[in-house]
């Protein structure tokens, strides 16, 4: 096996069965024993989706008629082979020919001359094919149609940066653990090992490398010195402003960067419950805590149904980073563009309706719940917090020199300062009157 077929068989289930890529890349590159070949592997499963829909209307013109269903891999293999050409730094024949290759891995030499066929004829009609397939913006930016439609809709004057920026390949930014060391400590770190990094914006414990690399061969790493959390995500936990003696819950917790950065963040917090609904998805977040040599209350529980998992104690602060669309992610996870529908938005909103409902009453008056999500969309977002606000709910305005300023909360775009898209709102419950 090498990392082309490896990457034929990944992308065949994500593309062909509609499986996460993030799964399937945990499955597949284990088999893989060089460093280099793991690389490659991941970097063309990546690619291949972030331009899935410009690779497949070129191959859609260099081919007579569509491959059957069950030569779904054959398919792939020259996404791969197209990728190659027009993406990577590798020779042209060197491509051509290491992809022709993985057709006797398939168990399929009857292929062979027609992916090389196809690859060559890409070469000599390259930029007549180019220019043709891009006269449709969907495929020139490699978005579906209609993600295409809620960006215009969403943001008129920023979607075609989102798109550029949701093809754009991220950062690896860290978050240094505070109760281990200080930032300028880890940087002194990466400096004795030659890792360049640079502070990550907004944030008090980022650090963004200049190159990204094996998180397991960063100083301290299995120590639980440093976590991978994007510079967005890092700015939840200042927000809760936490009182001393906090009883805080984590809703919808796992796999845990957060909740582990609110311990590390918050010495004076008294009791954490952080829950999830899926136990595959706690062992993560008891995983994640383990590693940095923190602890909470963990539990596997529908957060909608507090009945079953709450003790009646309300709690200080409580952290909704709701399950969403994650369309703010895209840069970091391409397959979303292709698992997502537009009706999965209305269903998402609906789910985060249920949440907010269910968890507010277990707020004390004068307590606050900060709502996440990271999706750009206003359904899931500044419209979700307009619906919700009641009698007993406010919005406590965000006041920051980050993002944009919506009627409810605020709003970073995916590739602002190099950031992932995320929303934040903060709700306060009033306190009811003695009068």
């Amino acid at each position: 096996m090498n990392a082309r077929s490896i990457a034929t068989q990944i992308l065949t289930q994500v593309i062909a069965h509609k499986h996460s890529l993030s799964d399937c890349l945990d499955k597949q590159l284990s088999h893989l024993n060089d460093s280099r070949e793991r690389a490659l592997a991941q970097a063309l499963s990546y690619g291949v989706l972030r331009w899935l829909p410009r690779l497949q209307a070129i191959l859609q013109r260099l081919l007579r008629k569509p491959f059957k269903p069950k030569d779904a891999d054959l398919q792939v293999l020259l996404l791969i082979g197209l990728y190659q050409h027009l993406y990577l730094r590798i020779p042209s024949h060197a491509a051509t020919a290491a992809t022709v290759n993985v057709t006797r891995e398939l168990k399929k030499p009857w292929a062979t001359g027609l992916v090389n066929a196809v690859l060559r004829n890409f070469q000599r009609q390259r930029e007549s094919l180019l220019t043709a397939v891009d006269t449709d913006i969907s495929v020139k930016l490699a978005h579906p149609p209609w993600l295409i439609k809620n960006l215009q809709k969403n943001w008129p004057n920023d979607w075609e940066n989102i798109a550029e920026a949701n093809n754009a390949h991220p950062p690896l930014t860290l978050r240094v653990n505070r109760r281990a060391m200080s930032r300028d400590t880890y940087l002194e770190h990466l400096q004795k090992v030659g890792i360049i990094a640079t502070l990550t914006p907004y944030s008090d414990c980022g650090i963004t490398l200049s190159t990204a690399m094996d998180v397991k061969q960063l100083p301290g790493f299995k120590q639980g010195w440093v976590s991978v959390q994007d510079g967005a995500a890092q700015l939840v936990a200042p927000l809760l402003n936490m009182p001393a003696g906090a009883r805080v819950l984590d809703a919808c917790a796992a796999p845990g960067g957060k909740t582990a950065h609110l311990l590390e963040r918050y010495d004076e917090i008294d009791t954490l419950i952080a829950i999830d609904n899926q136990p595959a998805r706690v062992q993560k977040l008891d995983n994640t805590l383990r590693r940095l040599q923190l602890s909470a209350e963990l539990c596997c529980a529908d957060a909608t149904q507090p009945d079953t998992w709450w003790d009646g104690q309300a709690f200080d602060r409580i952290l909704l980073d709701a399950p969403c669309s994650s369309s703010g992610v895209i840069r970091r996870h391409p397959d979303i563009k292709y698992l997502r529908q537009q009706h999965d938005i209305t269903t998402l909103a609906a789910q985060q309706a249920r949440l907010l409902k269910a968890l507010w009453p277990l707020l004390i008056p004068g307590g606050q719940l900060i709502y996440v999500t990271c999706s750009i969309f206003a359904e899931e977002n500044h419209l979700q917090i307009q619906k919700f606000l009641a009698a007993d709910a406010t919005e406590t305005v965000l006041v920051a020199d980050w993002g944009h300023a919506l009627p409810y909360g605020r709003q970073i775009l995916p590739g602002e300062n190099d950031l992932d898209g995320f929303y934040y709102a903060c709700l306060t419950k009033k306190k009811i009157s003695p009068f």
